[in-house]
């Protein structure tokens, strides 16, 4: 192999390579070799479930981190909806992207994002990994779902640019994903490498639209997705592409590209679409070199170890030519740009008013009632049956989801039951004289739900129905009221509609 000398100073070398990284911990305070490295020139940190207690408990913790860096970029996988990480342990006070494409009204998206973004910068959050910008194009996709304004790409784009807008008046930098357009996948990238053969028209008319929104509303970062699309690069995933990276999304539009010049960061290095094939060092470097200025790591991997052997694969790679230093130079200083635009903006939430009902305004207005004439109102407390799928790894299996607690509320003495096979006989016996809720979630995905389903709507026909994940199968039961998402303020919605059916 062929060193190449280059004239970037070792210490800078350093720095520039950490400030490239946005890694996760352990803990629900600062490590200190995580504090060691911010003092070395790391210039993000990722907050995942694993670091949150309470607003309280992350103010303390993003006060710790900006003792030691001031312009440090905290980051957080905040969707709202299914997807919260803020939220994980009792549910979001937001409703997802789903829900607020529903309603499809801009000034309630975008002051969803503001209050949402507001309530980040009031902790020390001020880098959000959303919205997702995704076209739902595929109503089987395993990991989009509901994370997508939905199917229609005119709807997504408009919704898409309210969001950040709304995000990014509380001054935190939104950042759209999962660019090209991980909508159209039946293959979720945590697990392996998606697929998708559209060829250019469909992609600029249907993937593109609502990132082209994105970018005109001024978002601060773009978030690669790790899934193939031959029709832009035959071998390689959009994080490892020049072709995606740099020819599409960087490329002024006289060259049939975005234009952008923002930050581009990567879906998390370590999930299997990039670490089975090609490693997470090997991929971090490929990452860079394609274009990418940012690396997502830490969703599982949050160590020391991880975060040393990634600086020291980037360094080898400018020191032995396989990294242009120019190329990483020019990442670390996207990096500290955006980090100085939070800086400018610190302190802008202080003058958004809160609104703290919001969410669940967005919640009651995406709710979609279909009423048979066998419906006949809840009179006693019922029994709910969540029939409850494998969560995928973004939504995790932490975070409570459905109408129980919610009904308990108002029906006290309400009584709960998990079911995960297609037979029904036990809901049945448990359930006995009481009325019972079903509660699905993606129906139409899950062959066991469908058929467990069935049997209940067969044995009692005055079921209540709530689907709380993409409502694409036909309305059942005798009451049907479609959420759009399964945060628990839908699942509050959904018990003030059963309620008011009285």
């Amino acid at each position: 192999m062929t060193v190449i000398t280059t004239h970037t100073p070792a210490g800078s070398l350093t720095r520039d390579a950490l400030a490239v990284l946005q890694p996760g911990f352990a803990g629900t305070t600062a490590p200190d070799w995580l504090l060691r490295r911010l003092d070395e020139g790391l210039g993000s940190v990722a907050l995942f479930s694993r670091n949150i207690e309470t607003p309280e408990q992350v103010a303390r913790l993003t006060a710790q981190l900006r003792a030691v860096r001031p312009d440090v970029l905290v980051a957080a996988d905040e969707e709202g909806g299914d997807v919260t990480r803020m939220e994980a342990r009792g549910g979001s006070s937001f409703p997802g992207n789903l829900a607020l494409g529903a309603v499809d009204d801009l000034k309630l998206t975008r002051a969803v994002a503001a209050e949402l973004g507001r309530r980040l910068a009031e902790c020390g959050v001020n880098f959000d990994w959303a919205p997702s910008a995704d076209v739902n194009s595929d109503p089987g996709n395993p990991v989009i779902g509901v994370r997508s304004f939905g199917a229609d790409p005119e709807l997504v784009a408009r919704n898409t640019a309210a969001y950040v807008e709304g995000l990014q008046s509380a001054g935190v930098a939104a950042c759209v994903k999962h660019f090209p357009g991980h909508g159209d996948t039946a293959v979720d990238s945590h697990h392996a490498m998606p697929r998708i053969d559209v060829d250019l028209a469909t992609l600029h008319a249907r993937e593109l639209v609502p990132f082209r929104a994105a970018l005109a509303a001024g978002t601060k970062a773009v978030m690669s997705a790790h899934i193939l699309v031959p029709a832009l690069d035959a071998e390689l995933p959009g994080t490892l592409s020049p072709s995606v990276l740099t020819g599409l999304l960087r490329a002024p539009a006289a060259q049939g590209g975005l234009g952008y010049d923002g930050l581009i960061v990567t879906d998390g290095i370590e999930m299997q679409a990039v670490a089975a094939t090609y490693g997470i060092e090997r991929g971090t470097v490929m990452a860079i070199a394609a274009g990418a200025d940012a690396i997502c790591v830490g969703g599982g991997l949050c160590d020391e170890e991880t975060v040393t052997a990634l600086r020291d694969a980037i360094v080898d790679a400018v020191r032995d030519g396989s990294l242009p230093a120019e190329r990483l130079a020019d990442a670390a200083e996207r990096v500290r740009r955006l980090a100085a635009w939070t800086q400018e903006h610190q302190g802008v939430a202080a003058g958004i008013a809160p609104g703290s009902d919001v969410g669940l305004e967005a919640a009651r207005r995406a709710l979609r009632i279909t009423r048979t004439n066998a419906f006949t109102p809840l009179e006693a407390a019922p029994y709910v049956a969540a029939f409850t799928p494998v969560a995928n790894i973004a939504v995790g299996d932490v975070t409570p989801w459905g109408v129980a607690a919610e009904l308990a509320r108002l029906f006290p003495g309400t009584q709960t039951g998990t079911f995960r096979t297609p037979e029904a006989d036990d809901l049945l016996t448990a359930a006995g004289d009481r009325r019972i809720v079903a509660v699905v979630r993606d129906v139409h995905r899950h062959a066991w739900m469908a058929q467990a389903l069935d049997a209940v709507l067969a044995a009692r026909p005055d079921t209540v129905v709530v689907e709380m994940g993409v409502p694409q199968a036909p309305p059942s039961g005798a009451l049907h009221i479609a959420t759009h998402g399964a945060a628990r303020v839908c699942g509050e919605a959904a018990a003030e509609a059963i309620a008011a059916a009285r």
